[in-house]
């Protein structure tokens, strides 16, 4: 079992062409950017009243292109911060730079970036890095999930009211009437404890983890859930859409569990429909 302090040092990239191996390496490259700009001075602008974009993020996205670009030339980028199309029968990588970008922005230490690779509609590799916590979570189709090069298995809580659950808010969440406060309100009083903590990225890998026990949102887009969607999956979670349906990183949003309390979460997100 790999057991070195850093999982930059456990994981070398080798060989490029490896999806796993070359997402991973994605992962450390917008992470140096991340910590080497972190609480310092930033040019922030606003995509809406509260939704923020840094130059940190660009940076993140603009490496990762590049690198993309070198290495598989024909492959699709989709990305948050950029224009994006959708070409039928390419792979694509499904790139969220800097999820956590408010958290980051006021020197919160809970952010990441999260890299999902996804060959002819499926997803088959999902990587999510935290660089100031160096944590390292991924996995790869049918292969299970890892953290730090360790196996991830979600948590055994069955009953509602022990488990932790987490969850995130839209953007518009004051002008929006599905803004999750419903569901917020209902889960409050029927589990042990509530968390939001503002990186779904992270969410989804803790819920791997077994960290948290499960997590929904709403409104989310493909580059907040493709890599820890497969990640929760390969670590024996369920995951599904918020009506209990087959999940779609279309969607816009997700349940997920350990699998054990899913029911009792779909429960409680149907009362609030």
């Amino acid at each position: 079992m790999l057991s070195l302090k850093s999982p930059v040092d456990m994981f070398r990239i080798r060989p490029m062409h490896e999806p796993l191996q070359f997402a991973i390496q994605l992962g450390f490259e917008s992470g140096r950017i991340q910590k080497r700009h972190f609480q310092k001075t930033l040019s922030i602008m606003h995509k809406g009243d509260i939704n923020l974009v840094t130059n940190v993020d660009l940076e993140c996205e603009n490496r990762i292109l590049e690198l993309v670009r070198e290495n598989f030339p024909d492959d699709e980028v989709i990305s948050e911060e950029k224009t994006n199309t959708f070409e039928a029968g390419k792979n694509r990588w499904i790139v969220d730079p800097l999820d956590g970008t408010t958290n980051y922005a006021h020197g919160y230490p809970f952010f990441c970036t999260s890299i999902g690779y996804e060959v002819e509609g499926e997803i088959t590799v999902g990587v999510i890095y935290n660089p100031i916590m160096d944590e390292l979570f991924f996995a790869s189709k049918g292969e299970g999930a890892f953290y730090n090069g360790n196996r991830l298995r979600v948590s055994t809580i069955a009953q509602m009211r022990q488990a932790l659950l987490v969850t995130g808010f839209p953007y518009d969440v004051t002008t929006n009437p599905e803004n999750n406060l419903n569901h917020w309100t209902r889960f409050m009083m029927q589990a042990q404890a509530l968390r939001r903590d503002g990186s779904a990225g992270l969410n989804l890998s803790y819920v791997a983890a077994g960290r948290f026990d499960g997590f929904w949102e709403v409104m989310l887009s493909p580059w907040d859930m493709a890599a820890g969607v497969l990640i929760v999956r390969e670590a024996g979670g369920t995951v599904t859409s918020l009506a209990g349906e087959t999940f779609s990183l279309f969607g816009g949003g997700v349940l997920a569990s350990n699998g054990l309390i899913h029911k009792k979460m779909l429960d409680v997100i149907r009362e609030g429909l």
